[in-house]
């Protein structure tokens, strides 16, 4: 329960209620109701009012692409804590179909500067990543993000001898297959789950909590692959809309196994068997 500082310190009138709400694994979150609108509020304890700036980038660069998401109030510090105040998105149910179309303009934004990369930090995971622009985008997701996350697990001794040498492995695979594939530095999510998606009362599909980036428009699908929370509806649309290069189903596994690292790094053992398989099926398929 949030103390009466917040409602004294929000930058809005008139609060009559705050109330806890799922906000994921990383956040505390709650609803905000006053006597005129209702407000979604992040809340990170103990963090500088930097904390979200990567997640502001990232909802404005999806609201100038004019992509449906929540919309930044305000950000700051109130009590020590920082915090991330956004219009609240009313729950529905809509079509996977449109969804997929809504991705698909996304992706049809691209870098303002033709490179790869992004103004902010990415911090969606235990790791940060620095995010910082490059040329290819081998350079970024292999030696930026792949590499940076199999040290990491190998400093916390969740990886060992075989693990290592079957990386390096399927990272010759990665850094070949993306030399030879031509990518444009799409606006992305960058955490393309089940849980950052949602539909409005209208049906409208919106997208929340992005850890945006400009990257290979794959790097979002192969990810949404993981906890099949979407079905053949959203991928078919996709494909309608924006089809993909051909070869796109094997580097899809190479963003699979991205996220299962990123979960191996922060939740443990419990999800290193869907990452080795994927590993191994990377090799199978090279």
């Amino acid at each position: 329960m949030l103390s009466k500082q917040w409602s004294e310190e929000l930058p809005i009138a008139n609060i009559q209620n705050i109330s806890a709400v799922a906000g994921g694994d990383v956040n505390q979150a709650y609803q905000v109701t006053t006597t005129d609108e209702t407000y979604f509020l992040l809340r990170q304890p103990g963090r500088s009012a930097d904390f979200y700036q990567g997640e502001i980038a990232g909802l404005k660069a999806l609201e100038k692409a004019g992509i449906t998401a929540p919309r930044v109030i305000a950000s700051g510090q109130i009590g020590g804590d920082a915090y991330l105040l956004m219009t609240f998105l009313e729950q529905g149910s809509g079509q996977q179909s449109d969804l997929g179309r809504l991705v698909a303009d996304m992706h049809q934004h691209y870098s303002p500067n033709g490179k790869f990369g992004f103004d902010k930090p990415s911090t969606g995971s235990d790791l940060i990543f620095d995010n910082h622009w490059c040329d290819s985008w081998r350079e970024l997701f292999v030696e930026k993000r792949m590499d940076v996350l199999a040290d990491e697990l190998l400093r916390k001794k969740l990886w060992h001898k075989k693990e290592e040498e079957q990386y390096q492995k399927v990272r010759e695979v990665m850094n070949e297959q993306l030399n030879q594939h031509q990518s444009k530095p799409s606006l992305l999510h960058g955490d393309l789950w089940g849980g950052n998606h949602m539909f409005l009362r209208d049906g409208t599909p919106a997208l929340f909590d992005p850890d945006a980036l400009y990257g290979d428009r794959e790097f979002d699908l192969g990810m949404s692959l993981v906890f099949n929370a979407f079905n053949e509806e959203f991928y078919r649309a996709y494909q309608k809309a924006y089809p993909l290069a051909p070869g796109y189903e094997k580097r899809l596994k190479f963003y699979s196994l991205y996220l299962l690292l990123v979960h191996v790094n922060k939740f443990g053992s419990i999800y290193a068997g869907g990452a080795n398989r994927t590993m191994s099926e990377i090799l199978n398929d090279a």
